[in-house]
């Protein structure tokens, strides 16, 4: 008797008809020549189907070698080959379908033209061997800076092993000093045609400064009119006069480290408050202290992974509902294995590796279908808005100009008399009103009597409003000017975010050329998020600036992990 192994078949082929593809991925995608070529070059089965050919760095050398971006078994999958080092493969994208839907928005009219005044010259770049290693912004980086990123301290009081800054572990103090961050700070506010207006304060754990506030004010007298500062919460929850004085310098946002609000999660990955019960605790005593103070702009940030806290997402969506009166939004981050990350093994790399597509399905699953998948965009969907509205105004706007596979976002509106929540597709026909944008764009860009006409087709962009009182709440807006109604809307609205910044496994040279996420640093150079964080010029400017530990809790008479109330009322009074 012979035993019958049964193979499962490979799945099927998304059907492309139901996309509208861009030329150039519509050209190789059907192109079997080209598929061939690709397949053999790569090694991949006959069965699957090449999206496109890219650069990529190879994870153990960092140099940058050929991959292949292709479809198999209802998912993307990256596979590239390093001459030395051998082959890598790794899931790009969780789900095909989803993939291609968010294809759609890679066009040339969502890639922005970069800086006037970019930092290094093209001399530079080939010298340093090009994208990644070239970096500083470039002449070839096709974006301006969005949201701008300061790293204040690498001291940590946590020691997380998800850190893409490795921060509090790195054996050395990196802090820059008030003038070094003022430099830096208008090294950013010098970018042209553009300067951002949106900072982060970040590192290693901020609130360690005490001279925190004395950072902010600066930021605000330089011209930022967003601040936000990036916290695991632990002093906010216990020192609410310093969170007090945050806001007093011109504090605008909380993005608030919140990987669960489950008790339960057992398998939290939050060191030095390793115990959920604790982690819970700490979180909501910062809501709570958020709201004795007025304060009403609190970002969740979810460090997601699978098998770690993927099943907490409805949770979280909950309780930024229950909350909605101080949190703003929910931002999600899927693992990055950079920093301290990178030294998990490929058996865990796979364990805990999660994608966006797999973010919005669980988020599906978990709201009983209130989000579904096709609720979300890609996070380049408001280039049409902001090229609308600078057309309008003649005056230059910030382009959310990144790839379309870096990032998705949507917006869920709580409806108080029914008890539900909606997400904005359900309010809006956001397709129909981007459609508008583009069209009110390319009229205004015409210039003359064009730039009247697109006025009066901006207004007609409200029959995209398909919920009747949220098209009263924006008319009485636009014609009454009734800004407190306006206000009540948006306080019952909650913005998700998804972005899932690359690691070495993953790394794709043409997505990075669109970031718009930047570190500024004291060499008066800025890099995108994914260059700085895996390639290694993290470890390269924080080396030019370290102090030893040792010496710099010598001099400074401060702890490495905590903070000074006695130095803090000093610097208050």
């Amino acid at each position: 008797m012979t035993t019958q192994v049964l193979v499962e078949s490979p799945r099927r082929l998304v059907d492309l008809s139901k996309y509208s593809l861009p030329e150039r991925y519509r050209s190789t995608l059907t192109n079997e020549k080209w598929q061939q070529t690709l397949k053999r070059q790569f090694g991949l089965p006959e069965h699957a189907r090449v999206v496109k050919a890219t650069l990529s760095l190879c994870p153990v050398c960092n140099r940058r070698i050929p991959a292949a971006v292709y479809e198999e078994n209802g998912a993307i999958w990256m596979k590239k080959r390093c001459p030395e080092h051998g082959v890598f493969e790794d899931l790009y994208w969780g789900d095909a379908e989803m993939y291609y839907y968010f294809l759609q928005w890679d066009r040339p009219e969502y890639i922005a033209k970069g800086l006037a005044n970019p930092y290094t010259d093209l001399e530079f770049y080939k010298d340093m061997g090009s994208c990644p290693e070239g970096c500083g912004l470039c002449p070839v980086h096709k974006s301006n800076t969005v949201l701008a990123i300061v790293d204040v301290t690498n001291r940590c009081n946590m020691a997380c092993p998800v850190c893409f800054a490795n921060a509090g572990a790195a054996g050395y103090v990196y802090e820059p000093t008030i003038e070094q961050i003022e430099y830096m700070l208008r090294t950013l506010r010098a970018q042209k045609p553009w300067a951002p207006n949106a900072v982060q304060l970040s590192g290693g754990e901020p609130t360690l400064r005490d001279d925190l506030p004395e950072i902010i004010r600066m930021a605000k007298k330089l011209g930022f009119t967003h601040i936000e500062v990036n916290t695991n919460g632990i002093r906010l929850a216990n020192d609410i006069e310093y969170y007090k004085a945050l806001l007093d310098a011109g504090l605008s946002t909380l993005y608030l480290q919140f990987d669960t609000i489950d008790e339960k999660n057992e398998g939290v990955w939050r060191h030095r408050m390793y115990h959920p019960k604790a982690y819970k605790i700490i979180k909501e005593r910062v809501i709570e202290n958020a709201r004795k103070l007025g304060h009403r702009s609190i970002v969740l940030v979810v460090t997601l992974a699978r098998n770690y806290n993927d099943k907490d997402l409805g949770k979280i969506v909950d309780f930024a509902i229950q909350n909605r009166d101080v949190v703003r939004w929910i931002n999600i981050q899927p693992v990055s294995f950079a920093g301290r990350a990178k030294l998990y093994s490929k058996e865990e790399l796979r364990k805990f590796r999660i994608t966006i597509p797999d973010t919005i399905i669980e988020i599906e699953k978990q709201t009983g279908g209130a989000i579904s998948r096709w609720d979300w965009r890609p996070t380049n969907w408001p280039v049409a808005v902001a090229k609308m509205v600078e057309a309008l105004t003649d005056s230059p706007k910030p382009l959310f100009s990144m790839n379309p596979m870096c990032g998705a976002a949507t917006f869920i509106y709580y409806d108080e008399d029914e008890k539900r929540i909606y997400p904005i597709t359900k309010l809006v026909d956001v397709d129909a009103f981007e459609k508008g944008a583009w069209d009110v764009y390319y009229t205004a860009a015409k210039g003359g009597v064009y730039k009247h006409a697109a006025k009066v087709k901006a207004l007609k962009l409200l029959k995209a409003v398909k919920h009747k009182r949220v098209r009263d709440l924006i008319y009485d807006f636009l014609v009454k000017k009734d800004y407190d109604s306006l206000g009540r809307f948006f306080f019952n609205v909650v913005g998700i975010g998804i972005m899932h910044f690359m690691d070495t496994m993953n790394y794709d040279i043409e997505r990075v050329q669109r970031c718009d996420i930047h570190y500024a640093t004291p060499d008066g150079r800025v890099f995108p998020f994914c260059t700085y964080n895996v390639v290694g010029h993290r470890e390269k400017v924080e080396s030019s600036f370290k102090i030893d530990a040792k010496t710099w809790t010598k001099v400074t008479g401060l702890s490495l992990t905590g903070w000074n109330r006695q130095r803090f009322a000093e610097l208050k009074a």
